[in-house]
């Protein structure tokens, strides 16, 4: 994969301002969709086969009165006065009538109704209009929202003076978010460290720049999509925050790579083609953990959480594609004015410098092995990348002078701040949590201190009783039943529909809407299913707003262990591949699970227990949004892993380089943490930003991913990390071989293509040779199958590879062909690097089995019918009949002769056990290149045996 980026970014360079101009083309038509096929967002959230969402569902056809959405208009009459004088009740009966007038209100029941009883308090100063709507939450129009808040506006304009009334309840639970200008401050910060990390405006602008970009066409995407779907008004606000922080990152994480090589000497198009290789790798890793974990978010099998996940899923790849392509471009643009001057040498500095030369420079041309392209540095900065910088050295330094002490403090103190999360109160929002003045939360108030708080969040209670011959009697029954039961306030109502089929039960519990009292009523009525079953022939469900809630918190709770397992799962795969480790992985996912404790703990600080909740804007004792635990999970997930991989991959590769594993430790975190730095503080400030003012459900969510990025980044990676990593010592990179041989290889580092860069001149600048080899050897369950070997094929040349065992030839044969990696030596063909371009080699080697083929001269044909450049026979002792053998031999040379017509080359490698004995079915045998393996038939026990 590096190598194809590598070659990606030297196109964007070169090909500038075709990407710029593709990537605002892409913006100009996707935001054109948007303004076309947006549908609006919806505030409603429901889960499709729970109980209540399919009671609410059966009641939109029997009793569609009572299925839509519906609100509340609260009146409270002046201090000594009441409700049921002469002058307030007209107004009242007055103003329902005019609410009933409106289109899109099934009815409107007054509170002096002489079938409902509560809706009057007990000191008779509040009256509670009820408005049913026919219709659920995301298709009430805004037409009728706006007649409704003007009826609103009339009826308080002509109660006496002293008067309180506010139009609220479910409609109005939940506001559509909106942008302020307190999100801002996360850009400007983001500006600030960028400037302070790049050095330049220049540089520093193109991260927001792209990363703007980058979330204009994600957020219009989404609006797109609402023409196919309802999608939450969540949604574009989280993928806006993710993709904003992300964008910018990852954009940081390649510039930063790009200045290095500069500063190194690095030419400007080698350097933003290796930015994009290196770094670019990295970034891709790290967006596909993210987008695998928000994608992963389906496992819950709710269709509003899996709509969100992906969006925001989309909003990442977006933000990785912009980051690989239009930052090599915008590199193009800007040319030199990137190149870091040079630091003024200080007295010291230019003594040691004298001092190298005079020694004759040894030293310095040493670290330039990989030079190439008229004397570009090898691909990772030397001095430049692990110069020492105090900050960052003593603190790496103090986490591991003690790693025991400091692995158990950072368990403590996070273990600690973890407790409170034991007490985190998930559910969907209400009114309850708005701001105070807003009119829906003014509504929430008056109803919950004139009348309780369970009439915020009313049941109902649902049934057929089409068996019945007593409707009417039934429906008294029910209620005296509901009503003896604990945490019931009042039932105000008890009715069957017009055709006597389905009854309804209103019941008011004494706690409110998301109070642990009012899911213990709920369950223990489902509870008594069998009885109102067997005593009165009605199969009761609950429902309602209040029940929907619950049951989606109870649906999303049982989600989170099996989305955690799988989240644990893939972190631990995914960090194995990368880093060919089993101890390292372990460690980055306990890590992971301690952060994610961690931001639980202090969300439930803030939110449950009131912690800084008047700075923050946030309403103490609120429960939060039940979704907010499985997308912290799932995005933290990604992110962890971002800060995992770019700090742990260059301590890795110090150690792969120096063989020291305590000191890579240093120097791998010195080279590494001022950007992982970076890309925190602006992660950091940019979630944080969305507290204050944010949306109501996204202010945890920001709040939780705030507080992980800080504590994943600062606490766990670049503390608790090193300590480990120097308590471990070489141990940390051990893996067995079988799994190291199981496991596919990611190159996050850009390793492939550092290898390419070093070998783009090997064997000779002058080698035409199809391929060329040096020093291979396998190994395989403690069997050697080959060992040092050394060939070099010309371009129309024949190898013949022999050995008396058959797994040795067929070994090198797939390995010659890409199909198998050797574990060390140096393998060319067709100008690939083996191991590193496998599928370049595959792609222009054929490979031909012969052994079990039922017509062995067809399958060669078919595989010289593809053009190859060399085609590698196994198997072929195993074809004795003179004819075929002799056809073999007739299409190699008819192929050989194609391949010379049309200026190509075809050349042949074979394995057999008896080299003497192929005249007659491979030409040029007789010239042919020979490597016998034979000397390499040894296991392990036998060679140390020997």
């Amino acid at each position: 994969m590096s190598s194809l980026l590598y070659s990606l970014g030297r196109w964007a360079f070169r090909a500038r301002g075709i990407v710029v101009g593709a990537w605002i083309l892409i913006l100009a038509l996707v935001g054109g969709g948007a303004l076309l096929f947006n549908q609006g967002l919806d505030n409603s959230i429901s889960i499709p086969g729970t109980e209540s969402q399919e009671a609410l569902d059966s009641l939109s056809t029997t009793f569609p009165q009572v299925s839509g959405a519906s609100a509340q208009l609260a009146v409270v009459a002046p201090e000594g006065d009441k409700v049921t004088d002469e002058e307030i009740e007209k107004v009242i009966t007055e103003g329902v009538d005019a609410l009933s007038e409106i289109e899109g209100i099934e009815s409107v029941v007054s509170p002096f109704d002489e079938n409902i009883t509560g809706a009057v308090s007990d000191d008779e100063r509040a009256a509670l209009i009820s408005i049913q709507l026919d219709g659920p939450q995301y298709e009430v129009t805004e037409a009728t929202k706006d007649a409704m808040i003007a009826e609103a506006d009339a009826i308080a304009d002509a109660l006496p003076e002293g008067s309180e009334s506010a139009l609220g309840g479910q409609l109005f639970s939940a506001s559509f978010p909106v942008l302020t200008a307190t999100e801002l401050i996360g850009v400007g910060v983001a500006l600030v460290v960028l400037l302070l990390t790049l050095g330049s405006f220049l540089a520093a602008g193109m991260p927001l720049i792209t990363a703007l970009l980058g979330v204009g066409i994600s957020v219009a995407l989404i609006f797109v999509a609402t023409a196919f779907g309802s999608i939450t008004s969540t949604t574009p606000m989280l993928a806006l925050m993710l993709g904003l922080a992300v964008g910018i990152d990852y954009a940081l994480f390649i510039i930063s790579r790009y200045q290095e090589q500069l500063r190194d000497g690095l030419e400007t198009e080698e350097s933003a083609a290796r930015s994009v290789a290196t770094a670019g790798s990295a970034v891709i890793f790290a967006g596909l953990t993210v987008i695998i974990a928000l994608v992963g978010l389906g496992v819950a099998g709710i269709p509003f959480l899996t709509i969100m996940g992906v969006s925001a899923a989309a909003g990442v790849a977006i933000a990785v594609l912009i980051s690989i392509t239009l930052i090599p471009a915008f590199l193009g643009f800007a040319g030199e004015r990137l190149r870091p001057k040079p630091a003024k040498a200080t007295r010291k500095a230019r003594r040691a410098h004298a001092a190298a030369h005079a020694e004759g420079g040894a030293a310095h041309a040493e670290g330039r092995t990989g030079a190439t392209d008229g004397g570009a540095g090898e691909l990772e900065p030397q001095a430049s990348a692990h110069r020492p910088n105090r900050f960052f050295s003593g603190w790496v330094k103090t986490a591991t002078r003690f790693p025991i002490v400091t692995v158990l403090a950072v368990v403590a103190v996070l273990g600690l701040l973890s407790a409170p999360a034991l007490g985190l109160r998930l559910a969907l929002p209400d009114a309850g949590g708005l701001p105070e003045g807003d009119p829906a939360r003014v509504t929430y108030d008056i109803v919950s201190d004139n009348f309780g708080e369970g009439f915020n969040g009313p049941l109902i209670v649902t049934g057929s009783i089409v068996t019945s011959t007593d409707p009417l009697g039934l429906m008294d029954d029910l209620k005296s039943e509901i009503e003896k039961l604990d945490g019931v306030e009042a039932v105000p109502l008890a009715t069957p529909n017009e055709t006597a089929d389905t009854g309804i039960v209103q019941v008011i519990p004494t706690g409110g809407p998301d109070s642990p009292e009012t899911k213990a009523l709920v369950a223990e009525i489902r509870e008594m299913h069998d009885y109102f079953l067997d005593e009165y022939d009605v199969d009761l469900s609950v429902t309602g707003f209040t029940a929907v809630g619950i049951d989606v918190s109870d649906k999303l709770g049982g989600a989170l262990l099996p989305f955690g397992a799988i989240v644990v799962g893939l972190s631990l795969i995914l960090l194995t591949m990368v880093f060919r480790s089993i101890w390292v992985p372990i460690k980055a996912t306990l890590g992971y699970l301690l952060s994610v404790c961690a931001s639980f703990g202090v969300v439930a600080l803030v939110f449950e227990y009131g912690w800084f909740a008047e700075a923050l804007h946030i309403q103490p004792g609120s429960p939060v949004i039940s979704f907010m635990p499985i997308i912290l999970m799932g995005v933290l997930f990604g992110l962890a892993m971002d800060y995992e991989v770019f700090l742990v991959a260059r301590m890795r590769e110090d150690y792969v380089h120096s063989g020291k594993a305590r000191e890579s430790v240093t120097t791998g975190f010195i080279g590494s943490a001022k950007v992982v730095t970076a890309a925190a503080i602006i992660m950091f400030a940019v979630f944080a930003a969305f507290v204050p003012e944010g949306d109501t459900n996204i202010k945890p969510i920001a709040l939780g991913l705030a507080v992980g990025v800080f504590v994943d980044a600062f606490i766990v990676r670049m503390t608790l990390v090193p300590a480990v990593l120097a308590l471990l010592g070489e141990k940390a990179w051990w893996i067995p071989k079988w799994l190291d041989r199981a496991l596919p290889s990611f190159d996050v580092e850009g390793e492939g293509v550092a290898k390419e860069i070093e070998l783009r001149t090997w064997p000779s600048p002058e080698s035409t040779d199809v391929a060329t080899a040096e020093g291979l050897s396998l190994d395989a369950d403690k069997t050697t199958l080959f060992e040092n070997v050394s060939f070099s094929l010309p371009q129309d040349g024949t190898l013949v590879v022999s050995a008396s065992r058959d797994a040795s030839v067929t070994a090198l044969l797939l390995t010659l062909s890409g199909r198998m990696t050797a574990d060390s030596g140096i393998l060319k063909v067709a100008g690939y690097v083996a191991g590193v371009r496998g599928a370049s080699i595959r792609s222009r080697v054929a490979f031909v089995s012969l052994g079990d083929a039922t017509d062995p001269v067809r399958d060669l044909t078919d595989a010289l019918g593809e053009n190859p450049r060399l085609v590698v026979i196994d198997g072929i002792d195993q074809v004795t009949d003179a004819v075929a053998r002799r056809n073999i031999y007739d299409a190699l040379v008819s192929a050989q002769g194609a391949a010379t017509k049309s200026e190509t080359t075809l050349a042949v490698a074979v394995g057999t056990a008896f080299p003497d004995a192929l005249a007659d079915a491979v030409p040029g045998v007789g010239t042919a290149v020979r490597v016998d393996l034979t000397h390499s038939e040894l296991t392990h026990e036998a060679e140390v045996s020997a």
